[in-house]
């Protein structure tokens, strides 16, 4: 099969471009054909396959002259978001990527285009290729608004005889409630899709929600992480003595993804001033990724710092390579992720394979999703606050939040041993867990 996967992002930056990575890679092992096509700088490197063709749509450049558009509103790189770009921006984004697409349509010929997030790039995707069955359909017979007004197409490329797939990513279904921005041209395009992805059942539901769209569109696709890389390394010598019942050895905590408020970054440290001293005098806390927030990063550093307060010493690692993670990860003790928004966190089944104890803030699919597929996982969960639009808590809520965070993560370093060595049965289901079983799900789900 021929496969184009599409991305507006960096292909190898936050969760989405590290699933769309490894699908690629594992399309690649199973031996399909493919293309991609990303919206990257001139500056930046790609890591794909020698076979996969690469169509790269450039970012701050004389045709897209504003940094790559983010889904979230705070990337790990500098980013332009959707709700303040203007008409003649809009216009410059959607005329580079239809160049494109019509480019490696024509020359690549795929049977398959997998989008990744439902938003206005998909949606383009879909307006400049419309199916066949919906081509005839009078709603086609002029171009559609994204075509006619920014594209600079006078119509649709003609009918696509594959099939579009989208890949919903969570952040997407933030910002088409959000963002204004075509949002009714959008909900149309998506709602044309051949076949939806979700990660879980609840997400699953919000978008058919959200697009008005027909169950039978959605299939689940969860995730999976390479476990190639992410294991228990046999040359490490793991220091959790203190998460096996020795109180007087370090406890390593590690927080992975991007430094931000909304990652519950500033809560995971204001937790930290919660803990009896008997627990954070014995803590350190290793900050990994990127930021995009300069002023909000301030803070972030103002909270970490002795002078101000914070009980414990704080590293920033910047962001590391998926080979330098997984390395942090056997050489530390708890993963705290204490997110007020996730799609399905891939750094949860990471850092379980890596023999760390895990703390999550309890999100919607999140919890089911994990005792289905990693039974023994023993992962400590933490409601969320109360939450304003989309993905902003309620101030007011924050300090109960916290308190919960800090016992969550007393409980987890009190927590008698790492769960991988104690739970064969989680073992199993990690392995179970790779990129190509998603892959080939994918595949298997997609219609004929």
């Amino acid at each position: 099969m021929k496969i184009l996967s599409i991305t507006a992002q960096k292909p190898h930056s936050t969760g989405s471009g590290v699933y769309l990575t490894e699908l690629v890679n594992a399309f690649d092992r199973l031996g399909h054909s493919q293309a991609v096509i990303a919206g990257i700088c001139k500056e930046d490197t790609v890591h794909f396959p020698d076979r996969v063709s690469f169509f790269p749509v450039y970012y701050q450049s004389a045709s897209l002259p504003f940094p790559v558009a983010g889904m979230s509103d705070e990337m790990p790189y500098e980013s332009t978001r959707y709700r303040d770009m203007t008409p003649e921006m809009t216009g410059q984004f959607c005329r580079s990527f239809s160049a494109s697409i019509i480019d490696s349509v024509r020359s690549f010929q795929p049977d398959l285009i997998i989008c990744h997030h439902l938003y206005l790039l998909t949606a383009l995707v879909r307006e400049l290729l419309p199916s066949q069955k919906t081509a005839a359909c009078s709603s086609y017979a002029e171009p559609g608004r994204l075509c006619q007004t920014f594209s600079g197409n006078a119509a649709p490329v003609r009918p696509f005889r594959g099939v579009i797939a989208g890949i919903c990513h969570g952040s997407d279904l933030r910002q088409i409630k959000k963002n204004p921005l075509l949002r009714q041209e959008i909900i149309e395009q998506i709602r044309n899709l051949d076949v939806i992805f979700c990660l879980h059942r609840e997400q699953g539901a919000e978008i058919i929600r959200t697009f008005s769209c027909s169950p039978r569109l959605v299939k689940v696709l969860g995730t999976g992480f390479n476990s190639q890389i992410f294991h228990r390394l046999p040359d490490v010598s793991r220091a959790a003595p203190a998460v096996c019942g020795d109180s007087s050895r370090p406890v390593r905590l590690l927080f992975a993804g991007k430094i931000s408020e909304k990652k519950g970054v500033m809560s995971l440290l204001r937790a930290l001033r919660l803990l009896p001293s008997s627990l954070s005098e014995r803590l350190s806390l290793t900050l990994a990724g990127g930021h995009g927030n300069e002023e909000e990063y301030k803070e972030i550093l103002d909270l970490a710092s002795p002078e101000l307060g914070c009980p414990c010493p704080v590293r920033f690692a910047g962001r590391l390579s998926q080979t330098e993670l997984a390395q942090l990860m056997n050489g530390s003790d708890i993963f705290v992720l204490p997110s007020f928004y996730e799609g399905l966190p891939l750094v949860l089944a990471e850092s379980l394979a890596c023999g760390m104890k895990t703390v999550c803030t309890d999100l919607p699919g999140i919890r089911p999703w994990m005792d289905e597929n990693l039974p023994g996982h023993g992962t400590s969960f933490v409601a969320p606050p109360p939450m304003e639009n989309e993905d902003e808590p309620v101030k007011a809520a924050l300090p109960a939040f916290e308190s919960a965070l800090a016992r969550a993560i007393e409980k987890a370093s009190a927590l008698s041993c790492p769960p991988l060595a104690a739970s064969h049965e989680l073992r199993e289901s990690l392995a179970r867990l790779s990129w190509d079983g998603a892959a080939e799900r994918l595949l298997q789900a997609v219609p004929v």
